[in-house]
């Protein structure tokens, strides 16, 4: 081999490696973008149905994910999605949260345009297996008792969990969880009553 055609081969070797790298590269971020896609519409998914799960079946005709605001409460944004029904809002769902026994437990509700509960979840907590996860649809239809409740319904006095003067069961050695989860209704309805105009798109 002549020094002329070891050193084109030399040179040559890096750029091929080079245009491998680039080609590698340009795959991995193609499957990465594909990847994310997937995981995002994955994830859209989720959340529309955990979404239509608190509303009634015919209430809204809308895509909550692409109709909502935001609005600050303690200090933090809370996303609102306004349901729809024939293009007039005639509720909105929404996320809050508070202290439990082991962490804050998470409430999806769903509130229709008077204030009216139609619909509350627990998405996310950490209590006790047994006791505290009483609050799970799954596991007890404790949580439906709050279907229809305003903040006059019952009175504001009876927010509450039956031990401390309210209407609400509590569970045998989990007092503090369903406790948590009457207070982050309550507060939930007291949010809403607060920015019902802006919800509702209506001028004050």
């Amino acid at each position: 081999m002549s020094f002329a055609s070891f050193r084109e081969k030399i040179v040559y070797q890096p750029i091929l490696l080079g245009v491998f790298a680039l080609f590698a590269s340009g795959l991995l971020a193609l499957a990465s973008s594909v990847t994310s896609d997937v995981i995002a519409a994955a994830e859209a998914k989720d959340l529309r149905d955990s979404l239509s799960e608190v509303l009634p079946a015919g209430f809204a005709d809308n895509d909550f994910l692409n109709d909502t605001i935001e609005i600050e409460r303690n200090g933090k944004p809370v996303t609102i999605y306004r349901a729809r029904h024939k293009n007039v809002i005639n509720g909105a769902i929404f996320k809050v949260a508070e202290r439990g026994y082991a962490a804050d437990i998470q409430v999806l509700m769903a509130v229709d345009a008077e204030g009216r509960t139609i619909g509350v979840r627990v998405v996310k907590h950490a209590e006790t297996p047994g006791l505290g996860d009483k609050i799970e649809l799954g596991k007890s239809p404790w949580i439906r008792d709050f279907d229809g409740k305003t903040l006059g319904n019952p009175p504001l006095e009876r927010w509450g969990v039956k031990k401390d003067g309210g209407i609400f069961d509590q569970f045998a050695g989990a007092t503090i969880t369903p406790r948590a989860v009457v207070k982050a209704v309550k507060g939930g309805l007291e949010f809403y009553s607060e920015h019902r105009k802006e919800i509702l798109g209506e001028k004050s």
